[in-house]
């Protein structure tokens, strides 16, 4: 509807990045698997009635989103035009979480959704993803009690801080510009490493502190899945992360991340979350493209895990079906 052209984020980064991937014969239309939109019920697995129904008032999207105008729409078209993209976002992160498991790896393009909490939305988030993706694993997938969410965003990501506050199974790393949004002290203690960064950090000093702190964490949780949100406003140049990490330090730190989950034989689950430039989906592209070519996303890496002995939480029938998995965000 052109709102998006209110707004600071590049409404069309997703499909960007599927198209970037096409165009690079890595996928198909035939080898994506569908994201599918979260229902009421997924909700309520962690939000509360009263924040969902709040949604139901433009006045609230507006001001969670950051687009005024979006004040004077009526509900039913901030339904379908603005947060049913968002629900489909967090289905896809929730379906992602199950095929991590599966299959030792899972990339959703969308999601990372990580200043929401179970009652209060913010920061561009309306629902909280990475809890209801956790959520939903502790639920209903057997073996998988402990999780580590890897949260390598520019901003603090308060949201499943909050809701994991007390949380013993779920161990957080957060590595952020200490400067910018939310600086949410409370969220905070939720924090079990914690890495605030300066104004304007470059890449030798990003790279070093993410290597030492992601292999620190995977070995002080030893969890039965990492959740890594994966933001691109590190950039240098975004007008809201603050950081100068160049496009080559972005693929770096997230083969660091999927190398570590590798060494330790941990299914990971990655969303992309913030990036404020139009330049980040050819990064993101770039980033899954140095995956597959160090075979760290592939299907030899499901099989062969199913053939040796896993750690708990790694199903003796993972198997993956397709060359590729992504959930396209529709």
């Amino acid at each position: 509807m052109g709102l998006e052209k209110l707004h600071p984020f590049d409404a069309g980064k997703w499909g960007k990045v599927i198209n970037f991937l096409k165009e690079e014969k890595l996928i198909a239309d035939d080898l994506i698997v569908q994201a599918r939109e979260a229902t009421e019920e997924d909700l309520l697995v962690v939000h509360t009635r009263r924040y969902l129904n709040k949604l139901k008032w433009s006045f609230v999207v507006a001001t969670i989103t950051e687009i005024p105008p979006v004040l004077f729409l009526p509900n039913f078209l901030v339904q379908r035009k603005v947060l049913k993209p968002l629900r489909t976002q967090t289905g896809g992160t929730i379906m992602a979480g199950k095929l991590a498991i599966d299959r030792g790896w899972a990339i959703n393009v969308g999601g990372g959704f990580h200043h929401c909490s179970s009652d209060k939305g913010g920061g561009f988030c309306a629902y909280a993803d990475i809890t209801l993706a956790i959520k939903f694993l502790f639920e209903r997938v057997e073996g998988v009690s402990k999780a580590t969410i890897i949260d390598l965003d520019a901003h603090q990501g308060n949201g499943h801080e909050r809701d994991f506050m007390d949380d013993h199974r779920v161990y957080i790393m957060d590595v952020y510009n200490r400067y910018i949004y939310p600086g949410d002290g409370f969220a905070k203690r939720a924090i079990k490493r914690k890495v605030e960064l300066d104004w304007g950090t470059e890449d030798t000093e990003y790279l070093q502190k993410v290597q030492t702190h992601v292999e620190g964490a995977l070995n002080e949780s030893r969890p039965d899945i990492i959740i890594y949100n994966a933001g691109t406003d590190i950039l240098d140049g975004d007008p809201l992360g603050g950081l100068a990490i160049s496009p080559q330090g972005i693929v770096k730190r997230d083969e660091a991340v999927f190398m570590a989950a590798r060494n330790h034989r941990i299914p990971i689950l990655m969303v992309t979350s913030g990036g404020y430039q139009k330049r980040t989906a050819r990064i993101i592209a770039d980033s899954i493209l140095n995956l597959h070519n160090l075979r760290l996303i592939d299907k030899e890496l499901a099989t062969s895990e199913a053939k040796n002995p896993k750690p708990p939480g790694l199903p003796s029938h993972c198997c993956v079906l397709e060359r590729f998995i992504l959930h396209e965000i529709l």
